[in-house]
C-alpha cells in the first residue's frame, strides 16, 4: 500500500504550484506573431500547446479568456473540494444558461463550464471513463472515405486515450472496501495525466456494485478497454503521489521546461479571426486573431504564421466561429455580423447528456454528512481524496430486453418527425438524420450503454442518491448567437426532450435507479426516498417530475461536428474548417455523436490526436530528445529545487514530452524525487500547514 501525504506535504505541494505558476499573469509579454496560434488555454488547448511546441522549430501562443486560478489553486487541487468547496460560484465559471426549454418545464438550465487554465478539467468532478469501442467506429464510419477517417477509428484513438495517461491502482484498503476491479493493460503508463481511485471510500460503494449483480448489470474490468457497458467504479484524475486533482494545466503544463518557444497568456478573451482580402473564391485565410484583456474596449492582435486552432469547447469553438463571420448566413445576418464564409453546420447538431437523480435519507455516514456536520474523519487528508466515481452503464438489452427491436424501429421512425428548425434542409437536416440514424441502428442495438447510472453520496444533506443520465439524444440543439459584440455570450439551445423517444429513455433509467436503491444491500443504508417520493409511480408522473427536475450532466458535445460538409459538418478528419486554409478545431465540440462517457478522457483523446495530425502535417518529427529521463541512471541529473522553479515560472513555457506520451518531468522517480525535494523545501520554509 502506498503511504499517504500529509496535510503538510498536500499544502505544500499545493503552494510550490501555486509559485510555479505566477508567470502566467494577463502581463506576461507575447510576440508580435506565432506559427500556431490556440484559441483557449482549457482542458484541449493546453494539450495542442505543449504537444505542438515540442518541436523547436514553431512558436506557438495560447490564449485563454479565463485567468490563470492562482488564487484559486488549492480548491483546484483538492479533489474533494469540486464538491464541498465548489469553484463554480467563482469567476472560474462561464455560469452560462440555456435559453427557456419548452420540453422541460419552460426552465433555463445552468451549464457551467470552466473559464481558467485548464478549462474544465479545473473545476469538475474529475471521472475519468472512456467511451465504448463501438461508438468510436460508428463515428469512423460516418466519414466515410474521407481523407484521414482512420484517425478516428477505435485502435487509433485508443491510442491516444492512453497516451494521454498514467494509471496507478488503488490502494488495497480501498480496493477490499469499495470491490473494485481493473485491467492495468487497459491504460497508459506515461501520460501527463494522472488516473487512479481516492485514498478513502465506503461499503456503500462496494453494496453498489453487489445491488446492481442482483438485477443482472455485472461488475465489468473491460470499460476501459472499449466495452462500455457493465458496472465500475471509475478512475478519477488524481495524482496519487500528492492526492492532488490531476489536470490539464498541472499534466501538459507546469512541468515543461522553458525553451523559448511557447507563450500562455491569461485574461486573453478571443474576439474574431481576421482573415486576409481576398476577391477569389478560394479559401479564406486566417492572418492574425483579435482579442482583449480589458472586457472588450480595447482589442489587440497577434499574427498567425501557420495556423489558428479553436479549442474553446463546445460553446467557444463555435461562437468564435460565429463572431468571425464563419457559420450560417441566417444567424450571421441576424446577428449583425458580416458573412466571410458560410457554412451551415457551425453550432449546429448539438447534443448534451439530460440526467436526473433519485434521493434518499440514510442511516450511515456519507461524504455529505462528514463534511457538512462535523464527521470524525472531516479532517483525515484521506477524506479529502474522496470522489462519487461509482458507475454503470446500461445498455438497450438490459432495459428493454427482448424487445429492443421493437424500440429501435419506434426511435428510428421518430427521427424524421423531429428534425432541427433551420434554413438549411439540405446540410444540417441531412447531418442530423445521418447521426440519428447511426445512433439508432448502429449503437442502440448494440452493447454499448444508452444509461449512465452513477451513486452520489456526497449530498448537503447526507441523502444517497442514484443518477441517471441519457447518453445518446436524439434531440439535437444548437450553439448561436444574437448580437455581433463578441463579448456577449452565445446562445444555448440544447432541445432537451424535443424528440419523446429521449423521455421515455430516461423514464426507464430513472425507475431502474429506484429499482437499485430498493435491492439489498444498497436499501440496507437507504430509509425514506425524499426526490422524487413515493408519490411518484406512473410513467406520466415520471415524465413530469423529470420535465420539472432533469438537468445537463455536463457533457455538451458535436457543436462543430466532424461530418461531411453536405451534412452539415464544420471540420474534416483532419479537423479542418471547410472553406478556411488554415483554421482547426480540436475540442469536444468535434465528436459528431454523444459518447456513452463522461468526455474529459475522450477530449484528451481528440487533442492528443489533434497534435499528431497537425505535426505530421507540418512535416516535423514527432519525437525529440527529452530535457531528462526518468530512469534511474538519469536520477543524478534532474535540476535542483531552485532550478526547478526558475525552470517553471519563465514567462514563455515550453514542453519537451517524450516521444512515448510524458512530459518527463511527470513520470516515475524523477517526478517523485522533484516533487519529494520541492515538498521538503516547502516545509522547511512554512514549519506546518493546515490542510483547509
Amino acid at each position: 500500500m502506498r503511504p499517504g501525504l500529509s496535510a503538510t506535504q498536500i499544502v505544500g505541494a499545493s503552494l510550490v504550484a501555486n509559485h510555479f505558476a505566477s508567470a502566467l499573469s494577463p502581463s506576461t509579454k507575447i510576440d508580435d506573431s506565432y506559427d500556431f496560434v490556440i484559441v483557449g488555454g482549457g482542458q484541449a488547448g493546453l494539450v495542442l500547446g505543449a504537444r505542438l511546441s515540442e518541436d523547436k522549430n514553431h512558436t506557438v501562443l495560447v490564449l485563454e479568456s479565463g485567468g490563470d486560478g492562482d488564487e484559486f489553486r488549492n480548491r483546484i487541487d483538492t479533489p474533494a473540494f469540486s464538491y464541498f468547496d465548489s469553484l463554480w460560484p467563482t469567476p472560474l465559471n462561464w455560469d452560462f444558461d440555456t435559453v427557456a426549454q419548452p420540453n422541460a418545464d419552460d426552465r433555463k438550465i445552468n451549464w457551467p463550464r470552466g473559464k481558467v487554465l485548464g478549462g474544465s478539467s479545473a473545476i469538475n468532478g474529475l471521472y475519468m471513463t472512456r467511451p465504448g469501442e463501438d461508438e468510436i467506429n460508428a463515428w469512423k464510419d460516418m466519414l466515410g472515405d474521407m481523407d484521414g477517417a482512420d484517425n478516428w477509428s477505435w485502435e487509433s484513438f485508443y491510442s491516444a486515450l492512453k497516451k494521454s495517461e498514467t494509471f496507478t491502482p488503488p490502494t488495497d484498503d480501498v480496493v477490499d472496501e469499495a470491490r473494485i476491479t481493473w485491467n492495468a493493460t487497459h491504460h497508459g503508463t506515461n501520460g501527463p495525466i494522472h488516473a487512479t481511485y481516492p485514498d478513502y471510500t465506503f461499503p456503500e460503494v462496494g453494496d453498489w456494485l453487489t445491488s446492481l449483480e442482483s438485477i443482472g448489470i455485472g461488475i465489468s474490468d473491460r470499460m476501459y478497454g472499449g466495452e462500455s457497458w457493465g458496472a465500475d467504479v471509475s478512475t478519477s484524475c488524481i495524482n496519487p503521489s500528492n492526492w492532488t486533482r490531476s489536470y490539464s494545466r498541472s499534466g501538459y503544463l507546469d512541468p515543461l521546461p522553458d525553451r523559448g518557444n511557447y507563450d500562455v497568456l491569461a485574461n486573453a478573451h478571443v474576439t474574431r479571426l481576421i482573415f486576409e482580402d481576398s476577391t477569389s473564391s478560394d479559401k479564406k485565410t486566417a492572418s492574425a486573431v483579435e482579442y482583449t484583456n480589458d472586457k472588450g474596449s480595447t482589442k489587440l492582435k497577434v499574427k498567425v504564421k501557420k495556423e489558428v486552432i479553436l479549442a474553446g469547447g463546445s460553446v467557444g469553438s463555435p461562437a468564435v466561429l460565429l463572431y468571425s463571420g464563419v457559420g450560417p448566413k441566417d444567424v450571421l445576418s441576424n446577428a449583425g455580423v458580416d458573412l466571410v464564409s458560410e457554412l451551415p453546420g457551425v453550432g449546429q447538431h448539438l447534443q448534451d447528456h439530460f440526467s436526473a437523480t433519485v434521493k434518499w435519507s440514510s442511516n450511515v455516514d456519507t461524504a455529505g454528512s462528514i463534511f457538512y456536520h462535523n464527521g470524525k474523519d472531516k479532517n483525515n487528508p484521506k477524506f479529502l481524496t474522496y470522489i462519487d466515481s461509482a458507475v454503470a452503464y446500461v445498455n438497450a438489452t438490459a432495459i428493454y430486453g427482448n424487445k429492443v427491436d421493437e424500440y429501435e424501429s419506434k426511435f428510428l421512425a421518430s427521427i424524421d418527425k423531429y428534425v432541427p428548425k433551420t434554413t438549411y434542409d439540405d446540410g444540417v437536416v441531412t447531418g442530423y438524420k445521418a447521426i440519428c440514424n447511426t445512433t439508432a441502428s448502429k449503437i442502440f442495438n448494440s452493447p454499448t450503454g444508452q444509461i449512465e447510472l452513477l451513486f452520489m453520496n456526497s449530498d448537503g444533506n447526507g441523502d444517497i442518491g442514484i443518477t441517471a443520465a441519457l447518453q445518446h439524444p436524439l434531440s439535437h440543439g444548437r450553439i448561436y448567437i444574437n448580437s455581433s459584440n463578441p463579448m456577449d455570450y452565445p446562445i444555448i439551445d440544447p432541445n432537451y426532450f424535443d424528440n419523446p423517444a429521449d423521455s421515455e429513455l430516461l423514464l426507464a433509467g430513472i425507475k431502474m435507479a429506484r429499482q437499485i436503491g430498493e435491492t439489498s444491500p444498497m436499501s440496507k443504508s437507504l430509509v425514506t426516498e425524499t426526490s422524487p417520493g413515493s408519490s411518484v409511480q406512473t410513467d406520466d408522473e415520471w415524465v413530469a417530475w423529470l420535465r420539472k427536475e432533469a438537468s445537463t450532466e455536463f457533457h455538451p458535445s458535436s457543436s462543430c461536428a466532424m461530418l461531411p460538409e453536405e451534412q452539415g459538418g464544420v471540420v474534416d478528419a483532419k479537423l479542418r474548417v471547410y472553406g478556411l486554409a488554415n483554421v482547426r478545431v480540436a475540442d469536444a465540440s468535434v465528436i459528431p455523436i454523444s459518447l456513452s462517457t463522461h468526455l474529459m478522457s475522450s477530449t484528451y483523446g481528440v487533442a492528443e490526436q489533434a497534435s499528431d495530425i497537425i505535426r505530421e502535417y507540418h512535416n516535423v518529427p514527432t519525437e525529440v530528445k527529452p530535457a531528462f529521463s526518468s530512469s534511474s541512471s538519469a536520477i543524478s541529473s534532474i535540476p535542483s529545487t531552485s532550478t526547478a522553479v526558475t525552470n517553471v515560472v519563465a514567462a514563455k513555457k515550453s514542453g519537451s514530452p517524450k516521444g512515448d506520451g510524458s512530459p518527463v518531468e511527470n513520470s516515475g522517480a524523477a517526478l517523485s524525487l522533484v516533487w519529494t525535494t520541492l515538498l521538503v523545501s516547502v516545509h522547511v520554509v512554512i514549519g506546518y500547514g493546515v490542510f483547509a
